[in-house]
């Protein structure tokens, strides 16, 4: 079973010290009745540092002996993608709960493995991605499944910056799952998942390093009614970075950086006004104190960011790398 807090604080445990995780950490600080109690990295100096910035008790030079300190009850698992699946199974098998970092693994095969896992052990598993908990795109998918502006018409989302091409480091890196599709494509592509659900066609088109991995990738989602969602995310350029939804009678917008926490404009009528929703956080917190919520309650499965929505996902992100003839 899910391993519910035995105090009234829920002990984070983080695996994967990066950039990302640095993030969480700051957020995590945030939450009342939460701390983060001990990281593992495979350095012990950068587990200690880490562990000093955030105050954790513990500081671990191997996960193996983060997920045997019985006081552990949650670990964040934020390694590269292709580590995913096999952090995610150690965890579950020692009865941690496991909040993993998007996406959940490389394939469809590794997430439904991970996804079994959880089920025999009867443990809490979810994916961590966090623009689904944040206030601003809850707000939009309000307002769409309310049909305030009636029928979405057309999606736009992309999702791009510029990045000189290194493949000592884990964003190029094919093997680690490097490249635009994985790391940033995913969200476009959960921005039509989570509006218009699965679609009946897909047109791709992408770009290539030269070690291999998409250096970006343009992808047209069709569904019924001549609906579609223009997508695209790439290593190459800056682009605007926001999603936005042609309705019957107006347009929503999530401005720029519409993965993390932004405005939306909303654009009806001849009138035109922006939503601020006063973060005062990176963004983090949301998915945590979901997760958190979950654990106390003793659920195994998140009611938002659901097994099938992950399977979901990642089966278009197989699918694109089908396309595109992406094979890591």
């Amino acid at each position: 079973m899910t391993k519910q807090s035995k105090h009234k604080i829920i002990n984070w445990g983080i695996i994967g010290l990066g950039n990302i995780a640095n993030k969480f950490a700051k957020d995590l600080i945030t939450i009342k009745d939460a701390q983060l109690y001990a990281v593992a990295s495979r350095s012990q100096e950068k587990a200690d540092d880490f562990a000093s910035t955030y105050n954790a008790i513990k500081a671990y030079n191997n996960y193996e002996a983060l997920v045997k300190d019985s006081n552990i009850d949650a670990v964040y698992i934020a390694t590269p993608h292709a580590l995913h699946k096999e952090n995610t199974l150690l965890c579950l098998e020692h009865g941690i709960a496991v909040l993993c970092e998007k996406p959940f693994a490389m394939n469809a095969e590794e997430v439904s493995i991970m996804i079994s896992k959880a089920k025999e052990k009867k443990v809490l598993l979810m994916e961590a991605l966090w623009t689904y908990f944040l206030p601003h795109y809850q707000y939009v998918l309000q307002e769409l499944n309310n049909k305030t502006y009636g029928n979405i018409l057309k999606i736009e989302a992309d999702f791009g910056f510029y990045r000189e091409f290194d493949d000592t480091t884990r964003l190029f890196k094919k093997s680690l799952g490097g490249g635009s599709l994985l790391d940033i494509g995913i969200y476009p592509i959960f921005v039509a998942l989570s509006t218009l659900g699965i679609p009946k066609d897909i047109e791709t088109d992408a770009t290539f390093f030269e070690n291999g991995a998409d250096s970006s990738c343009s992808m047209i989602f069709k569904y019924d009614h001549e609906i579609t969602a223009n997508l695209k995310s790439t290593l190459l350029e800056k682009t605007p970075t926001e999603a936005i939804f042609y309705c019957e009678k107006g347009t929503i917008k999530i401005n720029s950086g519409f993965f993390m926490p932004t405005t939306v404009t909303i654009i009806s009528n001849d009138k035109e006004k922006t939503i601020d929703f006063n973060y005062k956080t990176i963004g983090y917190n949301y998915e945590a104190l979901h997760f958190n919520d979950l654990l106390r309650k003793g659920k195994t499965e998140s009611d938002i960011m659901t097994f099938n929505f992950s399977k979901q996902l990642i089966k278009l992100l197989d699918d694109v790398r089908t396309h595109i003839k992406l094979e890591y």
